[in-house]
């Protein structure tokens, strides 16, 4: 009996325990459960229309009752295999060796058929030469996938197969296989992209954190040797009995732990402070695990005058929730779009304005949440606001984070232009 499917892991889940991929895989993507193996089995299914010559074969009258019977049997088990095959390199490791029996099997039935049922069964070829590119390795599964379409060359003749069969079969026989390399290399490469991605991501939060281990030991290193020496000393004029004394050191240590805690914030802030590049990049991967599509304008990821850092932080933290709202309770959504643009208001006051949508069902007759509200309160420290509602036409939902853009002195500003 087959081992089960293996359950994700709580550290391999998306955000908030939310299991990507649930209906369906990305090429190159292992199969988690078995919702996710049953939808690709039927994709694959479609395949199987070009079975239909050996079926109408059957069908036809041009056979016996024991050939059609022999015939019916034969092409069950060759669909069976075909299948089995899709569901081993879905579940089972690349290293398992089953997948060659599933293969060599359904290479038998397409000879046999061939030969006693006549040309029709030919068609099996081409399913073989796929599978064949598909469990070889990258070296061998084009010389795999010549020597298939060589040998149904070889019994199409043996067979007399008529000349427009000969092409109808050879030419995809050769190019779908050919089709799968290509395909196993570019899953290959994802894959690759995939770890490598992911080692960046933790080499990067490694050095943050090596980083914010380091600033706090040199902010809080010299503070706590001065807050306990003064404290000591704070404590000798105590038993001295010079309150006066004892009064200026502990006025010393409020301002020191004071000053010892901005810093700290600061450091923090400066770790936690996101960027938009950084913000879309994980949007991308957040948006693709729940297979909706980003559409990007080009100014989202570049630098706008005028616009400081406090208050690029403050629209990065916008894109980051903007991002999770859709991937939480963007039910429906298929695209997310995200602009930014420019806007005048008031007395001549600018505004860089990034706007997020998707095309969901939209927010319904529920008021904001939490992070919503933490968003406008962080836009409201530097001036901004936040606008959200349905989207036009009253589908989906728009969220819109309005930041002040600072004066950009004519010199400067023809600089960066240059």
């Amino acid at each position: 009996m087959p081992n089960p499917l293996p359950s994700r892991r709580p550290s391999e889940q998306g955000e908030e325990g939310r299991e990507p991929g649930t209906f369906g895989t990305v090429p190159g993507a292992p199969v988690e459960n078995r919702r996710q193996l049953v939808v690709k089995l039927s994709w694959m299914s479609l395949w199987m229309i070009y079975l239909v010559y050996p079926v109408k074969d059957l069908t036809g009258g041009g056979h016996g009752t024991a050939a059609v019977a022999a015939g019916s049997v034969a092409l069950a088990v060759f669909v069976a295999a075909y299948l089995s095959l899709v569901a081993i390199r879905s579940t089972r490791p690349d290293g398992w060796y089953g997948k060659y029996v599933a293969v060599a099997g359904m290479l038998v039935i397409a000879i046999v058929t061939s030969f006693t049922l006549g040309e029709s069964w030919l068609t099996l070829f081409t399913y073989t030469s796929v599978c064949v590119a598909t469990v070889l390795p990258p070296g061998l599964g084009i010389r795999g996938v010549i020597a298939i379409t060589l040998l149904t060359l070889a019994i199409a003749l043996l067979v007399r197969a008529e000349s427009d069969t000969l092409v109808a079969i050879l030419l995809p026989c050769f190019l779908s296989g050919l089709a799968m390399t290509g395909l196993q290399r570019l899953i290959s490469t994802m894959r690759e992209l995939r770890e490598a991605r992911a080692t960046v991501a933790h080499l990067a939060a490694s050095e943050e954190r090596l980083r914010l281990a380091r600033d706090l030991h040199d902010l809080l290193g010299h503070s706590l040797s001065l807050i306990t020496i003064k404290s000591e000393l704070a404590g000798r004029f105590l038993d001295q009995d010079k309150q006066p004394e004892a009064r200026a050191q502990v006025a010393d240590i409020e301002k020191v732990a004071r000053q010892s805690l901005i810093d700290v914030r600061e450091a923090v802030s400066g770790f936690r402070r996101p960027t938009l590049p950084v913000e879309l990049a994980a949007a991308r991967t957040a948006l693709a695990t729940a297979q909706v599509g980003l559409e990007v304008d080009r100014a989202v990821a570049q630098d706008r005058p005028g616009l400081g850092a406090e208050e690029a932080g403050a629209l990065a933290w916008a894109l980051r929730e903007a991002v999770t709202n859709i991937v939480r309770h963007g039910v429906g959504a298929t695209l997310c779009t995200v602009t930014l643009d420019e806007v005048w208001e008031g007395e001549g006051e600018r505004y860089a304005v990034l706007e997020v949508a998707d095309d969901g069902r939209g927010p319904g007759k529920s008021g904001p949440g939490n992070g919503l509200s933490g968003l406008s309160e962080r836009l409201a420290l530097v001036g901004g606001r936040l606008e959200s509602g349905a989207g036009p036409r009253g589908k989906g939902f728009r969220m819109r984070a309005l930041v002040p853009l600072r004066t950009v002195p004519v010199g400067a500003a023809d600089s960066l232009r240059e």
